[in-house]
């Protein structure tokens, strides 16, 4: 709710901003970042150039915005969900399950998703997170995922030991593993 002082000449200032789907972004960084202020005047808000500025952040899959008059505006927001951590020349960033980079891992709030490695691994994420699903009770044990010349994988173990898994049946060579 935007105090009753934010009215414009006109009688037409945003009082009322309604934001829905944030699971990660703040209200804060969802008015920022939409140019969204006291001082703009619903009348001369273009609800397509917020939309456009939400979806410009990585975290943000898609944006609505609805003006209603007199005083309120809609915001709703798809984000994307964080899937994995990648690392890359030494930085680690949290990704979606489409391997789009969301953003720079900054914080511990991401540290216990699963770790990727190597040149196009955000894009092989999913097979990765499948061969985590096979490994059953040795799940907690893998440390990370190195994606090895785009082609195979192999999985750093808490101890130290390297498992390289084939190109090819990868999840068959999993459960002989396992057994």
């Amino acid at each position: 709710q935007l105090p009753p002082q934010a009215r414009d000449r006109l009688g037409l200032g945003v009082d009322q901003v309604t934001i829905s789907g944030i699971a990660q972004l703040t209200e804060g960084e969802v008015l920022t970042t939409g140019g969204i202020s006291p001082k703009v005047s619903l009348a001369f808000l273009d609800a397509t150039e917020v939309r456009e500025r939400l979806e410009r952040v990585p975290l943000v899959k898609s944006a609505s915005v609805r003006k209603l008059y007199p005083n309120e505006l809609i915001v709703t927001l798809d984000e994307r969900e964080p899937h994995a951590l990648w690392q890359r020349n030494g930085e680690l960033f949290v990704i979606a399950g489409d391997g789009t980079v969301i953003d720079l891992l900054q914080d511990a709030r991401f540290a216990h998703l699963p770790l990727v490695v190597g040149e196009s691994a955000n894009e092989r994420t999913k097979d990765y997170l499948a061969l985590l699903e096979a490994a059953g009770p040795l799940r907690t044990r893998i440390q990370a995922g190195t994606l090895v010349s785009g082609r195979r994988w192999t999985l750093k173990f808490d101890n130290g030991m390297d498992v390289r898994l084939p190109e090819i049946g990868a999840g068959a060579a999993l459960a002989r593993l396992l057994k």
